[in-house]
Order: C-alpha cells, then sequence, then structure tokens
C-alpha cells in the first residue's frame, strides 16, 4: 500500500552528524559511502508516550551491522540516544512518531569502492517523522513475487544494510499486480519474508513463523516470539511451505513500521474465513500493552 504525506511532516527538523536542519535544507557529501556505494545500515524506531520502544535492541543491531560491515569510529548509543532526544525536542514530538536512523561509513576523499579511501567518522542521520502504523488492520493483500531472498553465502542478511534494492523489485511487482506488498521465497523455494516485514501463520492454534536465514532478525518478530513464549501460545520457528500459506487459518505481518498487520489474501487465496484470527487479535492487544509500558524515555 502506498503511504500519504502528513502535512505535520512538512517543516520537519532532521539530525545529520549533530546538526539540526529544515528537512529542505539538509545534505550529504557526494562522496559520502551511501551516496557512492550504498554502503550504510538503517533502523526504525517507534515513540510511543514519550518512549522508544526496543530502543537499546535497535542500538545493539545498528551497531552489530556496522562492525560486519568493519565500520570504525562508531557513534556511543548514548550519543545517538542523546541525538535522538534534541531532535524530537526540536520538532516538539511526544508520541505517534517513526525515527528513521542511518548510518553510514563515511565520507571518502576520492570517489571508490575500497573503504581505505574513506576519512575518519561515520555519518548519522536521525529522521523523525509523524507517522501511524502504516498497515490496514483491515486484512492486508500479498502476491508471491518471482524475485528471491538473497542467501546467507552471497550477502548475510542479518546485516541491516540500505541495499535494498532486492526487496524494492519484490515490492515492484507487488505494485504491478495491485497487491500491498509482495511476499518473498528464499533460493530453496520456502518463505522468508515480504519485501518489509516478516510473516506469521496461525494453523491449528499454533503460531509459525519462518526461519531468518534468508532475512534480517526482526525486532518486531523477536517481541512476538517471545509473547507466545511468555503466555503459553503454541508456537513454531521452522522452514515455512507457500502451501502452509495458502492454507493457513491466520496471517500477520510484522514490522517497527507497521507493528502487527492481519493478511486477508495471498496469490488469490483467502487466508482462513478473510477475517481478523483470534491468535492475531490477542497477540495485537498484548503487543500493544507492551508499548503503553516498556520504552526508554526521550521526551
Amino acid at each position: 500500500m502506498k503511504q500519504t504525506f502528513f502535512e505535520q511532516n512538512r517543516d520537519l527538523i532532521v539530525n545529520i552528524n549533530g546538526n539540526l536542519v529544515h528537512r529542505d535544507q539538509a545534505a550529504i557529501s557526494p562522496f559520502d559511502s551511501a551516496v557512492q556505494n550504498g554502503d550504510a545500515v538503517w533502523e526504525g524506531l517507534r515513540l510511543y508516550g514519550g518512549r522508544i520502544f526496543k530502543l537499546n535492541e535497535h542500538l545493539d543491531r545498528m551497531r552489530d551491522s556496522a562492525r560486519a560491515l568493519a565500520y570504525g569510529d562508531l557513534p556511543t548509543h548514548a550519543y545517538i540516544t542523546e541525538q535522538i532526544r534534541r531532535t524530537l525536542a526540536a520538532n516538539h514530538m511526544t508520541d505517534g512518531v517513526h525515527i528513521r536512523l542511518t548510518l553510514t561509513r563515511g565520507v571518502k576523499y576520492t570517489s571508490g569502492m575500497d573503504p581505505r579511501v574513506n576519512l575518519p567518522g561515520a555519518t548519522l542521520i536521525i529522521l523523525p517523522e509523524h507517522k501511524p502504523p502504516v498497515y490496514e488492520k483491515t486484512g492486508l493483500t500479498l502476491i508471491t513475487a518471482a524475485t528471491r531472498r538473497i542467501p546467507p553465502e552471497c550477502l548475510d542478511q542479518k546485516i541491516h544494510s540500505c541495499n535494498m534494492l532486492n526487496s524494492i523489485l519484490a515490492k515492484i511487482e507487488a505494485n504491478a499486480a495491485g497487491a500491498d506488498d509482495a511476499l518473498m521465497l528464499d533460493v530453496r523455494g520456502f518463505v522468508a519474508e515480504t519485501n518489509a516485514t516478516h510473516i506469521f501463520i496461525v494453523k491449528h492454534g499454533v503460531v509459525i513463523t519462518p526461519e531468518a536465514e534468508s532475512c534480517p532478525e526482526g525486532i518486531t518478530r523477536a517481541t512476538v516470539i517471545e509473547l507466545c513464549r511468555r503466555h503459553g501460545i503454541p508456537h513454531e520457528i521452522r522452514d515455512m511451505s507457500l502451501y502452509e500459506v495458502h492454507t493457513a487459518d491466520e496471517m500477520f505481518c510484522t514490522g517497527t513500521m507497521g507493528e502487527l498487520a492481519p493478511i486477508a489474501r495471498v496469490d488469490g487465496r483467502t487466508i482462513g474465513d478473510g477475517a481478523i484470527g483470534t491468535t492475531t487479535l490477542r497477540l495485537s492487544a498484548l503487543y500493544a500493552d507492551l508499548t503503553r509500558t516498556e520504552g526508554v524515555e526521550v521526551v
């Protein structure tokens, strides 16, 4: 589905390496690694009532991704958190906000792919937007994309990088088919994720999600798995076939930008009876309870 523009975001203040600037005046160098090679990592955060849910988990994942790519001079969690606070304060934001963090390898002194031509210091970009969960709660429609997820032997997808062309190609397929998003398979033919979110199905009361071998290990995904453990909801993490998707009783997707969103149709098949399932509703309510009470206070 296509996101809409919110008038509240017309005069956003963004943060680039500690400098607060209007969105229309924001700029990074044409020699920055993100521009030159797509060499950057990112995280999406959500602000609930002055608190960022799972902030430390997101910052840990971003740091681990940067370390896997051999970035140097990484900003500390404390520095990033303080810059987030400054940026939210400049925008008078307290709730209903999505924050995009981008960390690049930094600026090069000449064009090229070799990290040795990079000057010291990463580039940190903080982009907050007034943005409610992006998916409708009435049920999404998916198609299975021909584009497959990249296997770990080619590029480990646990690196949460800004190189998302693989997912963009799948999204183009979904747009052309008039679907909300695309379901993506791995190179073996098992379900991996959508172009933007992780996938769960429910069959005979058991919540099932694919192994995270060809996709990032989602933080919202991990939260749902923990909720299943905590509340005694039967669940499995294993390979999932397309047949299991087409014959599921319920299906939903997860992500920071969209939280939990039910899926009603895949490849022309109605999932269950097409309505939001009881397990999906229960997990959505449990997740909402967490976001109301947990998180790092930043406002």
